[in-house]
Order: structure tokens, then sequence, then C-alpha cells
């Protein structure tokens, strides 16, 4: 799944940069999208990512470019792997900015691990 995002002056930071915070709101919420078409009905919680590193700073007006897969898949979790990249204003190619795993786990009505359900690859 591929999911994209502008970046704008109220994601940016004191120094003109997108906030770190922002971007792992975008892929948190990008993957759980993945994970959720992937899975009808089943409801997922994000347990982690496995990696936080910011390899590039991101500017005003930047298109981020989110391409999400899907990993590992477990009985009651799947994990999918994210890389975003970023193309600036004026700059002719993409660069990766980020790469990461996301991990959900399903859970059932009480917040309990349950099978995942739903369409299987």
């Amino acid at each position: 799944m591929e999911n994209y995002a502008l970046v704008r002056p109220e994601h940016l930071n004191h120094y003109g940069h997108l906030f770190g915070g922002v971007l792992l709101k975008w892929v948190d919420e990008y993957a759980w999208l993945a994970a959720s078409r992937d899975y009808p009905g089943c409801r997922f919680v994000t347990v982690g990512m496995d990696r936080v590193e910011f390899k590039h700073p991101v500017g005003p007006g930047a298109i981020l470019r989110f391409h999400i897969t899907r990993a590992k898949e477990g009985t009651t979790s799947v994990t999918y792997a994210v890389e975003v990249l970023s193309r600036g204003v004026d700059a002719p190619d993409e660069t990766s900015i980020f790469t990461t795993h996301v991990t959900f786990v399903s859970v059932d009505e009480q917040g309990k691990k349950c099978a995942c359900r739903g369409e299987k690859p």
C-alpha cells in the first residue's frame, strides 16, 4: 500500500523541519490502515516499532511517500515494513528518510489477544 502526505507549516519544528513525532504518527496511522485493509473486521493495536532513526531533515512543501508492505504474519499479530521517501519542492528525485517495522496485535472487545481474521495473503 502507498500513501502520501504534504509537509505543511503546522508540521514543522522551530528549526523549520518536520517534527519527528508527526512523521511517527503518520507511519503508525498508515501502517494501521494497511493492516485494517488486509484484515477487515480485525481490531489492531500498535505493539511497537523496531527502530526509529531519522535519516534526513524534511522541509516545508515536501511530499512524503509511505511505502507499506506486510513483512510477517503470526497468529495474533502482523508486522508491516514501512519506508518513507521525500521529494522536496524543487527536487527531481525522492530520498529515503525513514524505515521501520510496525507490529500490531489483534485484540477482542475486552482488549485480549485474539487470532487475526480476514483476508489472508
